[in-house]
């Protein structure tokens, strides 16, 4: 039996989230609507969870010793990391010391943070088909690796970056050059090291999102979602559907996929499983032991999103993953170089039908920053699709 106290009481079921962007801020709503005291870390202040959490911390989380002075004063029930960049090492030692529960696992957290544990976790250990890799630590080796059999095209990513941010696809001779320099720059945490990936000629990308979650007897449980489907654009998303048209085949293997990575690394929680497929062949390419970026189309097709399910999944609670409806979701990027936008046409993009909005509170704006994202909700992919885009289009950030 799950117990849950009273949020800023002595009974408080306290968790701390690390890394409060849009996804962190979804799954803090969810949480204090279970009555959960929530923390929301970031390395800057007033980011989209802080602005909702009952308390907010700046820090750099890649610091060990600030994440453990942090952890150790706060004294939370779960550390929940929502990002990448954090000192993995020392949740490790922490969890170790009985001093706190990470979700999904520590060990999980640090395999997963960085394209390195996993991909060698999926291929060399599990044996589970993944296009051809080689890890690089300069530009040299990245040549080396493309003549000596990875071959054009393929990809470049590093080993610690998040929505796609320093990836790109090499051409030729020409492009390896230019796709280091933008590794390096897009890169968490400066590693110096990348993945060069052979090209796989899939038909399309799936999101399979995969939950751990007690059953009624008290044993882990495996859940899947719908598939999700998604264009992604130098890396990163820019919109997505749910449920992706698939063979049967292809959906089971999927999920055999995502069962047998998601069962290595334990816990409790959401993942997000990113595959490749080809027909009825599929390829893993990535988890996420957490919410996906791909997953905000939950929002408006499941009786329980990506985030509620995480959320009740890490507390212990049961998950229902059935679909509502079809929908979509399309990205709104910032457009502009500033701080404190505005959004113009917010009533048009409304007026869409079957079409809401999220935006997320960033303080401040990049050309390329995804402020927001425009959901739709129909009777098919494809009308869901035209009309999360034109909610989308109708949207628009300006300077204050």
């Amino acid at each position: 039996m799950t117990t849950l106290g009273t949020p800023l009481s002595a009974s408080a079921t306290r968790v701390m989230l690390l890394g409060s962007g849009e996804l962190g801020k979804e799954v803090l709503i969810a949480l204090q609507r279970l009555g959960v005291e929530t923390i929301a870390v970031d390395r800057y202040e007033n980011a989209p969870g802080q602005q909702v959490a009952h308390h907010a911390r700046t820090i750099t989380m890649s610091d060990p010793d600030q994440l453990k002075a942090l952890i150790e004063a706060e004294r939370p029930h779960l550390v929940v990391p929502e990002i990448e960049a954090i000192a993995t090492p020392m949740l490790e030692q922490l969890e170790a010391a009985g001093v706190v529960t990470v979700i999904p696992t520590a060990r999980a957290a640090r395999l997963t943070m960085d394209r390195e544990g996993i991909r060698r976790l999926a291929a060399e250990t599990l044996g589970l088909p993944t296009s051809p890799y080689q890890f690089c630590d300069s530009l040299q080796e990245l040549q080396a690796a493309i003549d000596a059999g990875i071959g054009y095209p393929c990809i470049v990513k590093p080993v610690m970056s998040s929505s796609g941010k320093g990836q790109s696809k090499i051409d030729g001779p020409a492009d390896v050059a230019k796709a280091w320099d933008y590794a390096m720059a897009g890169g968490r945490v400066s590693h110096g090291r990348v993945i060069v990936e052979g090209f796989i000629d899939f038909d399309y990308e799936i999101t399979q999102l995969t939950v751990r979650a007690k059953g009624a007897s008290g044993e882990t449980e495996t859940h899947f979602c719908e598939p999700i489907g998604h264009v992604q654009v130098s890396g990163d998303y820019v919109e997505s559907w749910q449920p992706m048209a698939m063979k049967p085949a292809a959906i089971e293997k999927s999920r055999q996929i995502a069962k047998a990575v998601t069962d290595n690394l334990g816990g409790l929680g959401l993942f997000g499983v990113e595959l490749f497929v080809k027909g009825e062949q599929v390829w893993f390419s990535e988890v996420s032991p957490r919410p996906h970026d791909t997953g905000l189309v939950t929002l408006c097709t499941q009786h329980q999103s990506e985030f509620e399910l995480h959320a009740r999944a890490i507390l212990g609670l049961p998950v229902d993953t059935s679909l509502r409806n079809p929908g979509a979701s399309a990205v709104i990027y910032g457009g502009v170089e500033a701080q404190g936008i505005v959004f113009d046409g917010v009533d048009e993009a409304l007026r869409v039908p079957g079409t809401d909005l999220r935006l997320f509170g960033k303080p401040e704006s990049f050309t390329k920053r995804r402020m927001g994202v425009a959901l739709a909700r129909a009777q098919d992919t494809d009308t869901a699709r035209s009309n999360a885009k034109l909610a989308a289009s109708k949207v628009k950030p300006r300077r204050a």
